[in-house]
């Protein structure tokens, strides 16, 4: 348990804190800062947090981003780092200081997402089924048949319930005038959830007076709806369900994920090798003998899954199970295939996904984005590279990426060969003015407290279980270097707890200790 704060105590009759002063020499950058307004004060909705912070004895806020690292440490809250010559494995960098959404805002967001998520779980099963997006030519036909995420052996499945894609995070971006924009979709496995319960944890036993003072919304109920998500797709076929989390292994990057996940709701984390199907059902291997399983949470690319249905090398599924899904033996979330979805190039057509399915206007944007398959489109692309972001279709994790503005020369004839040789594969974006928000920095040369804009992103999550909830606030990821436009974590990137203000009052349990 790390300290409770405590605010300075104010002599009598001196002032009032001022948070105006917490950034008296902070730079906006020419940047969208959704904490502090154009005038260096607080925006509205951060006010009570920032007059808190004013409110502490010089070092106290170090110290208290201190111990939130001691904190993680100790819990073993890591993610791999991929080519970190420091070493695979770190703690997630957390910022003590949270992002603050307005209830107004988040209410628009909400709708968007729910709206999004049930056009892009149509066109799952449309792909799979009848194919109406394809024969009507909204969605070319080229584009989901060249794509890495159309798989055969999920032609024709019917998923319990109907539902594709049951947990997705949807990558949200803002940019200079504040408006924010849908960058991607990840519907395979989307990872980042534990981070935001347990960042909210470390912020609560850090500031827990402020909750008191904030109408903010709880994230702690997150495993519970997943769970009940897990057990509503059984389908009442069994009467009291065995779910468990599938994960490829300690050496996946969201290891710490999987055995969370399994931890806070109570179900057992396995591995393939933990798996047998027999007499067509999943069974678990136990110390008092074998456990029929009905759903499972996977963690595991499609690709991985069972050898019998897609790569016949792999050793971390479990040979039969599509058998046993297609059966309905078994239940899976998300269920194979979403990756069609999952592609950077189908992103460019959700807009008007949601148009042929559910005759809206789409409540969130899309990034504009350039499809280098379309001849015009590649030849703007390769005459703008310095200032665009170039994304393979496929790839995950900031990985494979041009940002033009930070790139040399050389990079980008190097990237331009790559486009030109698979045109289809590439994607590419204005590189968009991402809003900033402040972070904690080194104490200045007086030893005052030194806050520094970064860019963020926002990844919410959203289950599709017997209603669709999309957990408030989600993960915000944070570009730590200062510039950096790239926030995965897989990248060196840090996060930050997320509030979403309720506006109905104080939120109940979030103020009690």
């Amino acid at each position: 348990m790390l300290p409770m704060f405590q605010a300075q105590s104010q002599s009598t009759g001196s002032p009032a804190p001022n948070p105006a002063e917490l950034f008296r020499d902070y730079d906006l950058g020419g940047f969208f800062d959704e904490t502090v307004a154009e005038d260096l004060t607080p925006r509205p909705a951060s006010d009570r947090l920032c007059r808190r912070i004013a409110e502490l004895a010089p070092g106290d806020l170090a110290r208290r981003q201190a111990a939130a690292e001691t904190a993680m440490r100790r819990l073993g809250i890591t993610f791999s780092v991929y080519g970190d010559a420091r070493g695979k494995e770190r703690i997630i960098p957390f910022d003590i200081l949270p992002r603050v959404i307005t209830a107004e805002e988040w209410r628009t967001v909400e709708r968007g997402l729910k709206q999004r998520i049930v056009a892009l779980d149509r066109f799952i099963g449309d792909v799979y089924g009848d194919q109406k997006i394809l024969n009507d030519g909204v969605v070319p036909r080229s584009a989901v048949e060249s794509g890495e995420g159309l798989k055969k052996a999920c032609m024709g499945l019917k998923p319990p319930r109907g539902v594709w894609c049951h947990i997705t995070g949807t990558d949200l971006v803002r940019d200079s005038d504040g408006t924010l924009y849908v960058l991607e979709d990840n519907l395979r496995v989307p990872s980042g959830v534990s981070y935001v319960l347990q960042n909210r944890r470390l912020t609560k036993q850090t500031f827990p007076g402020l909750f008191t003072d904030n109408d903010i919304r709880p994230v702690d109920d997150y495993p519970w709806r997943l769970l009940e998500c897990l057990h509503w797709l059984c389908g009442g076929r069994v009467e009291d369900p065995v779910a468990a989390v599938l994960t490829p292994g300690i050496y996946n990057s969201a290891y710490f994920e999987h055995s969370f996940l399994a931890q806070q709701m109570g179900i057992p984390l396995v591995e393939g090798r933990d798996l047998v199907v027999r007499d067509g059902f999943v069974q678990m291997r136990t110390t008092r003998g074998p456990r029929r399983v009905d759903v499972l949470y996977r963690r595991i690319d499609d690709e991985f899954l069972d050898p019998a249905a897609f790569r016949k090398d792999s050793l971390l599924g479990v040979p039969g199970l599509m058998e046993a899904y297609r059966s309905g033996r078994v239940a899976l979330a998300n269920a194979p295939g979403t990756g069609v979805a999952d592609d950077k190039v189908i992103y460019t057509y959700v807009p008007d996904m949601i148009r042929y399915y559910l005759n809206e206007d789409p409540i969130l944007p899309n990034v504009p984005t350039f499809r280098c398959g379309d001849p015009d489109s590649l030849k703007h692309v390769l005459a703008n590279l310095e200032t665009m972001v170039v994304k393979p279709a496929n790839e995950s994790g900031g990985s494979g990426m041009l940002i033009g503005p930070a790139s040399s020369a050389a990079e980008r004839e190097e990237f331009a060969a790559r486009i030109k040789d698979d045109p289809r594969d590439y994607i590419a974006q204005p590189t968009l003015a991402l809003s900033r928000v402040p972070v904690l920095c080194d104490p200045a040369p007086d030893g005052s407290l030194n806050l520094a804009g970064r860019h963020v992103d926002l990844r919410p999550f959203i289950i599709r279980g017997p209603e669709t909830y999309v957990l408030p606030g989600g993960l915000t990821r944070v570009a730590l270097t200062p510039g950096s436009l790239v926030v995965n974590s897989s990248q060196g990137g840090g996060s930050k707890d997320t509030w979403v203000l309720s506006g109905e009052g104080r939120a109940k349990g979030e103020g009690e200790e």
